[in-house]
């Protein structure tokens, strides 16, 4: 089941950032950035009501208050993807995107941060980075 959803998010975040691209043209960047988490809250706040109605304060009870920032990130998530595409087109953008994901998460494993397990580095990894990197290269001549 994770790989399904680990492909269904890449779908679904290609396919979002071309939309909210496209909607950007007829608005302005903040205000479609307001309606993208605006439409996303309605859809959680239906889902929750739906779901389960499990206290919505209960989000708070984390032990470390730092994860409570991931909505603001997820604001500046959705405006460097717009102007990534805008600016370098979906597949270019969604290439780098990916690979600064993919060297992120490994450093957080890597070092074990934001109480993941920590993993052993290994070279074979970096190997595979780099042929991504090369791939950006070539895909984008």
């Amino acid at each position: 089941m994770g790989i399904i959803f680990a492909i269904l998010a890449g779908l679904l975040m290609s396919i979002q950032g071309v939309y909210n691209t496209r909607l950007m043209e007829s608005s302005s960047m903040w205000i479609t950035n307001v309606w993208v988490h605006f439409s996303a809250l309605l859809v959680c706040l239906i889902m929750w009501f739906f779901m389960g109605h499990k206290n919505l304060l209960t989000v708070f009870n984390v032990d470390n208050k730092l994860y409570l920032v991931g909505g603001i990130l997820g604001a500046f998530i959705t405006f460097t993807v717009i102007k990534g595409i805008d600016k370098l087109g979906p597949a270019h953008a969604t290439m780098l995107i990916l690979l600064a994901q993919l060297i992120i998460a490994y450093l957080i494993e890597v070092i074990g941060l934001f109480g993941t397990e920590k993993i052993a580095f290994q070279w074979p990894k970096l190997i595979g980075v780099i042929l991504m990197l090369t791939g950006i290269f070539v895909f984008k001549k």
